[in-house]
């Protein structure tokens, strides 16, 4: 059955961002079959006032890190205090609380505009590393609590072989690390291939945690494997400088040489974080065609660092929550222009059009370009509209309504998200999971208990 939504305003993929009046969509079986800008509503359309976009892509979520939200921001202490808290609420994760979990926060990502999450996903096993009788039972609980919560999911499978760098050696796993660990690139491969299809929803990626969990013998297995699927590859990547330190001691190469070793630079990559970089890093990041995914709320609670932006375009950005500090890719889009013009002391360095593309990138959780992420022919027909009626927003001129959204909407002023053809939020309110504030409530409560 074709549907058909007219919006007052839409961004279609404008290079600079702009928006156009008046777009009609039409969408049936899920995708959108066209695409008409400057017309009037016709009759039997659904309005949508104010700003429609494609759908937005988190592309770095650790789902159980929000548990901890609230909790550790405030005083002082570094990414490693932070990592030890982390780590106590891994230990008491079960199958059914990281669904619950996960449920509540996909849905919390639906109501900010989120269609499609790629969740880097290292938390495999039963505490003290037991396997599970099925060895991806958590896997599987993420993706059934994105296809609860109504969106997509790119499954970043971790390989988390080693317990850190230190003195120049790579140290066993040990206390809640035993839950990431599989032996093995090889027995890592093995348990990711067990996975099979989980849904159509459900994108298979692989990933290594970093250099300090993945021995470097062990990388060109973890890129081969990707490369060998044509999946996407994703690795945190000098988040800080003590990485850096240990890298360098171990190998007397920094991470980002390391993994251009293995065969890990390529258009299917993308390094998150990417925060420390050297000349020699960018110019290999930029020659192997890597994307760098950037969560710039987590970079800055973790006091990680300011990253070479422009310095590493023109390679693809995509951004990610993260340890989801806060859940609105608005704040995130633009804190990657605004921590650049901290670190440069000049403005501008990227539009609008560029922070909406990372916003969107659903390249970089391995979905083709032109299947999402766009308002085209074709594609996956999710749509995000927003409220121009705010106090945050009202004044702005609806001509400039894409500059007003990335500079000052916030995700309280998404009023309606469409995924694969399927209205998920109207209103303000997830149409699945009403009542997920107080489910999140409720399984955070319990896992700290």
């Amino acid at each position: 059955m074709t549907r058909s939504y007219w919006c007052a305003w839409a961004w279609t993929g404008s290079g600079d961002g702009s928006p156009e009046p008046g777009v009609l969509l039409e969408t049936r079986g899920g995708r959108i079959s066209s695409v008409t800008s400057s017309v009037p509503a016709p009759a039997g359309a659904e309005v949508l006032p104010g700003l429609t976009l494609p759908g937005l892509a988190n592309a770095h979520s650790h789902a159980f890190h929000r548990a901890l939200r609230g909790r550790t921001h405030a005083g002082r202490g570094s990414f490693w205090t932070w990592r030890e808290a982390m780590y106590r609420v891994a230990e008491r994760l079960t199958p059914d609380s990281c669904l619950r979990l996960a449920r509540a926060v996909y849905a919390e990502m639906a109501l900010a505009g989120v269609t499609c999450v790629g969740e880097f996903h290292y938390l495999h096993h039963a505490p003290g590393g037991t396997r599970y009788d099925d060895p991806n039972t958590m896997g599987r609980a993420l993706a059934r609590a994105a296809a609860d919560a109504g969106i997509r999911l790119t499954l970043l499978d971790t390989c988390y072989l080693s317990g850190g760098l230190e003195g120049g050696e790579h140290l066993p796993l040990a206390g809640p690390q035993l839950r990431f660990g599989d032996g093995d690139a090889a027995e890592w491969a093995e348990r990711v291939a067990a996975l099979g299809a989980v849904g159509e929803h459900v994108r298979v990626g692989a990933a290594a945690h970093s250099v300090r969990a993945v021995p470097s013998r062990q990388l060109h297995e973890v890129a081969s494997f990707a490369a060998g699927r044509g999946a996407p590859l994703h690795v945190h990547v000098s988040e800080q400088p003590a990485e850096n330190a240990a890298c360098l001691a171990a190998y007397g190469r920094t991470p980002v040489a390391l993994l251009a070793d293995a065969g890990a630079l390529t258009p299917r990559s993308s390094l998150v974080h990417a925060t420390h970089l050297t000349d020699a890093d960018v110019a290999d990041v930029r020659a192997g065609g890597a994307g760098v995914c950037l969560c710039p709320t987590t970079e800055r609670d973790l006091a990680d660092g300011l990253p070479r932006t422009g310095d590493l375009r023109p390679a693809p950005l995509s951004l990610g929550t993260d340890q989801h500090a806060m859940t609105d890719m608005f704040e995130e889009a633009r804190a990657v222009e605004l921590h650049e013009r901290l670190r440069t002391l000049r403005r501008g360095t990227l539009g609008t059009g560029d922070l909406l593309r990372a916003a969107t990138a659903h390249t970089s959780l391995g979905w083709e370009p032109g299947e999402a992420g766009v308002l085209a022919a074709g594609a996956r027909a999710d749509l995000v509209n927003i409220s121009l009626d705010s106090l945050r927003l009202a004044g702005a001129d609806p001509a400039r309504a894409t500059d007003a959204v990335v500079f000052a909407a916030t995700s309280a002023d998404v009023r309606h998200v469409m995924a694969d053809g399927r209205w998920i939020v109207r209103d303000g309110v997830h149409m699945l999971l009403p009542d997920a504030a107080r489910d999140l409530d409720t399984v955070i409560k319990e896992i700290l208990s």
